[in-house]
């Protein structure tokens, strides 16, 4: 879906999976600096929008997802995951129940695999699934933002902000009204500076939730069966997962961020030690400089001197080891 605010101002497109959407605005930084004082918005309309409806919603889902939703209250936000039988991530679902439909929004273009499981998967349920991407927009207000939301409009809300379910025949109208526009390059930044994974950033076809930190948020440890959940009760009852994901601060010398993919290796091994990790998402961050998140086996030390490429790294610890 391409937005009809990359007419706005100074709009750059976004590339890759966030085509569609603008990756800034004409400056980077102070976009960044503007939604971490709680002002602005993010266009997040590219994202794929799910609904699901009937009586059984919210059981049906319960035994779906690796989260506790049976008793959901109305309106009140969580994220929830689906995995593979072998315990890996398939899916990431951010949800909200507005108490006749729970919301979801998911990562650009997975909709439409995320919708084919679940109809596989209604049997008797009293529950209809459907996308409803192309006229529901999703837009990201910052925690403390005081921009006015319409009447009737879905809002999930975390510590981190606000996610608006928009009309998208209206999405024009409240970008007039929301506050300077921010790209999905300066949401990146921060989420990177919060350490919130993503799906297809930090995670590949093996990753397993506690890799990522998404126990408890996303995963919960007492909710009855659902697939994959062997994998994740065995790890967390008997063992470590063999990966984990750390922060890291780059050399703010150099002038090109390390790409996603690029080799993590210890920095007293030289350049052909062998691999340690990989990064998943690097940004430029107003405060912080050249940041990064990455996957690093479980045994690198916490304190281990790291080298993404050729650029100078130190770690901070995300998940334990």
């Amino acid at each position: 879906m391409k937005s009809p605010l990359l007419t706005l101002p100074g709009a750059v497109p976004a590339e890759g999976v966030d085509e569609g959407v603008a990756a800034h605005y004409g400056d980077l930084f102070r976009e960044q600096r503007a939604l971490a004082d709680g002002t602005g918005f993010v266009d997040l309309s590219h994202r794929g929008v799910v609904a699901v409806t009937g009586e059984d919603r919210l059981t049906w889902l319960h035994l779906l997802l690796t989260q506790h939703v049976s008793d959901l209250p109305a309106g009140q936000a969580t994220e929830a995951l689906i995995l593979s039988a072998n315990g890996h991530i398939e899916h990431a679902l951010y949800l909200v129940d507005d108490g006749a439909t729970v919301w979801a929004h998911v990562e650009p273009g997975t909709q439409e695999a995320l919708i084919a499981y679940l109809e596989s998967m209604k049997f008797f349920y009293r529950v209809e699934v459907a996308d409803r991407t192309a006229d529901i927009a999703v837009v990201h207000l910052p925690a403390g933002s005081i921009a006015p939301v319409p009447e009737g409009v879905v809002v999930r809300e975390t510590p981190h902000g606000r996610d608006l379910f928009l009309p998208r025949a209206d999405l024009e109208a409240y970008a007039e009204q929301a506050g300077p526009p921010a790209g999905i390059l300066a949401y990146e930044a921060l989420r990177v500076e919060q350490y919130r994974p993503r799906l297809g950033f930090e995670t590949d076809h093996r990753t397993i939730p506690h890799e990522l930190g998404w126990i408890g948020s996303a995963v919960h440890l007492q909710k009855g069966c659902y697939r994959g959940q062997e994998t994740v009760a065995r790890v967390q009852n008997l063992g470590k997962p063999p990966r984990r994901l750390v922060f890291l601060h780059l050399d703010g010398s150099e002038v090109h961020l390390p790409v996603a993919g690029t080799e993590l290796r210890l920095a007293d091994d030289g350049p052909d030690g062998r691999k340690v990790g990989f990064v998943t998402t690097s940004a430029r961050h107003h405060e912080l400089g050249p940041v990064a998140l990455a996957l690093v086996k479980r045994n690198v030390a916490v304190d281990a001197p790291l080298v993404a490429g050729d650029t100078a790294a130190a770690q901070e610890v995300v998940v334990e080891p």
